[in-house]
Formats: C-alpha cells, structure tokens, sequence
C-alpha cells in the first residue's frame, strides 16, 4: 500500500505532525511506532501514565530504550533513557514543561534558518499548551499540552528551603519562567494535571484516532529508508517477525536525536567513510549526520536527611527550578538547579527509585560549548549506534559547573536546611578543595540531564555540517525530513521537550503551507 505520508517514530514531535498532517481528510498518513502502543488511558501502565507517583522505575522499564553512552573517560558508561511507546520521551520524561530562552531561537535564525526566530516560533508554543495559571500575549489556553505549577501552599518542605536559600544568596523571584525574560527561582511548569504525565500520545495522539486518514502502527522496526536515486520512495518494516516495505510520496524521520542519524545512516545516507567502513552503500554523503551532540552536562549535589525527615516517594520529586547565568558568561539563563525531595542511587550504581538516599541539588550546564558525536556501531537496526557526549572538555564548560556545584553547597548550608539535611553525602569535601580536584569528581559524576539534541543540524546548504534546510528537508534528497531535536542547530536554555513539540507543530505548518 502506499500513504501520502509515512512519519517514522511516534514521540514528541511525530505524533504531532501526525495529528495535524491528519487534520486534512484527503491526505492518508502512516505513523509507525518502535514501541507499544495504549489506546485506552485506564491500560496506560503505571511508570507511563503517572508523573511521579509510582513505585515501577522507567529506568528499568522496557517502554526506556535503555540505551548507554559514553561521557568522559573518568565516566565512560552512562545510562540514556529514551521512549519507546507511543509519545515517545514525552511519555516517560520529567515533564519539565520549559521553553528556551528568546535568543535561543533567534540564534537558530542568525545561523541562516529565519524562519525560526523567537517572535515567527512564539504561536506555535502557543498552540501547543493550555497553560493553566497563565492567560496573556505569550501563553496558550486551548493547546493539546496542559501545564501547571505548584502553588506556594502545595510547596514541601525542601522546596520552601531551596527558595528561600536561593532568595538570601541574591536570586530574583519568578512567577513564571516561560515568561521571556523571567530569570530566578520559582515553581516549574509541568505538563503534569492532577499527577498525569500528559505526553504527546494523550495530547495530540488522541485527537487523531479516530480519523479513517490516519493508521498508528506500533510495534514496527524501521530497518531503513528506499531510495530512487535521490528520492525517498518508501521504508523497509519489520514487525511481528516479518519484514515488507511500505511507501509513500514523503518520509518523514521523527526518531528523536539517536533514531533519526541512525536510520539515516543505515540508509545510506551521512559520512561517507564512515558508512563505507561498515559496508554500507553511500546514497548521499552528508557529512553532518550524526555530528554536533549536544546534550545538558549534569551532576548531583547529595545530602542525608536527618532521622525522622519524612522522604516520601510518591509524593512530588522537584517542584522549583533556579535558572541564573554563570559569573562571567555572556550567555543569560545558561545554568539550571533543581532540588528533589526524594533523592536515590543512580540506577547504574544499583541504584533503586523508591529507596531514599536524602535530597539533591541538580547543577546543570543549559547551553555547554562542547559537543559530541553519533556513530554507528552496527549495520543492525537493532543495535543502539555508538553516543560520545565528549562532556568538560571546554574550560568554559568545567568552571561553569564547578561555580555551580560550589552554589548548590552554600545553598545547602542555609539556615532552613538545619532541620533537614544531616551531612553531604557528594562531594566530598575533598574534592572540594582545588579546582583540580573538583574538576576530577565533575568528571567522575558526570552524566545526562536527557536532553540528547542537534545531530541532524538544521541550516543552510552552505553550511558544510548541516543535514536539513530551515523546513525540515534533508540536503541533497528529495521527500524525505527529519522534524525532531536533532534538527536543533544548538542545544537550548531550557529542558528539550516542550521545543521538540514546538519543532513538530512548525515543521507541519510548513508541509501543510507547501514549504
């Protein structure tokens, strides 16, 4: 059979341009999903449909890909959680419902892409939420997407300690850190109503359904892309032990920022030598693919809570984020904190998600100058490709990191936490001492703050390292696009989900005006 279009991978932004390409009844769309799929909300399983208050760890579960990468060499295996259901990362992430920062996206267009600029970008978020607590220029109020945040009230005691800390050391308050030029601590948006994960699938998947245009398979394996020369003619499928092809006047690749490079390369298409050197046929050499990782350096700042300080896991983790801008750093809002109220081991360590450690600061890079790279480690579309995330290795990087570990511990020092926190757990005052030796544990602990974007880079043909134009559409080929965050050209100043959203609602209104 053959579709108008074929979108390969049901996450954030595919099941978003599933939905609205779907929107026109004359035009037949084909949404294939790596993962399961749950139609009826009360079948959705416990660690997809709620956001926090579960004991069943994503980590571990089989709708996580589990894929692994590597950090530094003080760190080398690192844990990659990305979705496989239907929502894709929506459906299992930590719902941070942020967007990036104006000049985020106002960069994108000074980098040749103008259709991308903050003030053309700001109607599609719009489109895509209903903010409940928000209702002016910059916020939406009938989207697919809900988000909310935690009033004062709602606030447990760690949060109010954080805030508090975080107001004394000199940080402004905000009501509301999608307000453009919000800076500060404040409550977190999340796309989170009444403790439901509210993922692209329950979102936009829903809205599409029932249309007699639209078919969802789940459960299928995409094996590689058909080509004709240099256009796109169909996908090879795998799924129930039974391989056959399937095409389509348009492929779209909406596999995230690890599927798409991969099936790009698996289908010829990306370094040439690299994919000679696994045997691989050369459609098209486009050296970008797979190239320009960027990711949200991450590391934890841990406490023991003293005896009888009440660690509930089903209760809400993080409720506050802290964005401020590094001492010396030309770039605003470039840091992000959070703290959970429930801190435990990281999985790879043993770790498990409903026992307690005490609590936690997050320090996070949110725009790092290091980038890192996707290679493939097999020719088997089963096999995850190789992730080098290259973390510290920029000077700039490692004292932005280090400033920011050293904040998160004077901030648990303040007075409010004298009924909470025991003793730090990490770091050690050791590795306190020099920067060397912080720098040596910023290597050791090291890890994602799962927000793996811009290996498909967006911009112009004249940029040697770029794998799609402004619209989404593949250089050098023909029907073929990639709309997900590896179309970012760099990483943003806010968690990646609800700009992947945002990607999947522009790209489509491109396609639908003829773009």
């Amino acid at each position: 059979m053959k579709y108008d279009v074929i979108v390969i991978g049901a996450g954030s932004a595919g099941s978003i341009v599933a939905t609205r390409l779907s929107e026109d009844p004359n035009r037949s769309v084909l949404l294939l999903e790596a993962g399961p799929d749950y139609p009826d909300f009360d079948r959705l399983p416990d660690e997809v449909k709620f956001g926090y208050a579960t004991a069943t760890d994503v980590m571990t579960s089989d709708h996580n890909w589990q894929f692994t990468g590597y950090g530094t060499a003080e760190n080398p295996d690192i844990m990659v959680p990305r979705g496989r259901v239907t929502g894709g990362s929506s459906a299992i992430n930590g719902q941070m419902f942020l967007r990036g920062v104006p000049e985020d996206y106002d960069t994108w267009a000074d980098m040749g892409n103008d259709q991308w600029s903050f003030q053309n970008l700001l109607g599609c978020f719009r489109r895509l939420e209903t903010d409940t607590d928000f209702s002016d220029d910059f916020h939406g109020n009938d989207g697919p997407i809900i988000a909310r945040r935690f009033k004062r009230e709602e606030w447990l005691p760690a949060q109010n300690a954080f805030y508090n800390a975080c107001r004394e050391y000199g940080f402004p308050h905000t009501d509301d850190h999608n307000s453009p030029d919000s800076t500060g601590i404040g409550s977190t948006p999340f796309n989170n109503p009444n403790g439901i994960r509210w993922s692209t699938a329950l979102g936009y998947l829903d809205l599409a359904r029932h249309r007699l245009n639209f078919t969802l398979r789940p459960n299928c394996t995409v094996h590689r892309v058909l080509f004709d020369g240099h256009r796109a003619t169909g996908v090879v499928v795998e799924s129930g032990g039974e391989v056959f092809t399937v095409e389509a006047d348009q492929i779209i690749l909406s596999g995230g920022a690890i599927a798409s490079p991969q099936l790009l390369m698996l289908s010829g298409v990306g370094p040439a030598d690299h994919l000679r050197s696994l045997g691989l046929s050369v459609v098209h050499d486009l050296p970008g693919v797979g190239q320009n990782l960027r990711d949200h350096p991450l590391v934890p700042v841990t406490w023991r809570t003293v005896p009888g300080f009440e660690l509930d896991g089903f209760k809400p983790r993080i409720q506050l984020c802290l964005k401020y801008t590094a001492e010396g750093s030309h770039l605003r809002n470039d840091m992000i904190m959070i703290f959970s109220n429930f801190a435990t081991e990281q999985v790879i360590r043993g770790g498990n998600r409903m026992e307690p450690m005490g609590i936690r600061a997050s320090v996070s890079i949110y725009l790092a100058v290091g980038a890192g790279e996707l290679k493939l480690n097999s020719t088997d579309p089963h096999q995850q490709p190789y992730l080098d995330y290259n973390y510290l290795q920029e000077e700039f990087d490692r004292k932005r990191l280090r400033d920011g570990v050293r904040i998160a511990v004077h901030l648990g020092e303040h007075g409010d936490f004298k009924d909470i926190i025991q003793e730090r757990i990490e770091p050690l005052d050791s590795d306190l001492e020099t920067d060397d030796t912080l720098d040596h544990w910023l290597r050791s602990n090291v890890s994602t703050a799962q927000h793996i974007s811009c290996t498909c880079k967006m911009g112009p043909a004249s940029d040697p390292m770029a794998v799609v134009s402004q619209y989404g559409k593949v250089h050098g080929l023909e029907n073929i696009r990639v709309v997900d965050a590896s179309i970012m050209p760099d990483c943003i100043r806010a968690n990646t989900n609800v700009t992947t959203m945002m990607i999947g609602e522009r790209v489509s209104e491109f396609i639908l005006r003829g773009d």
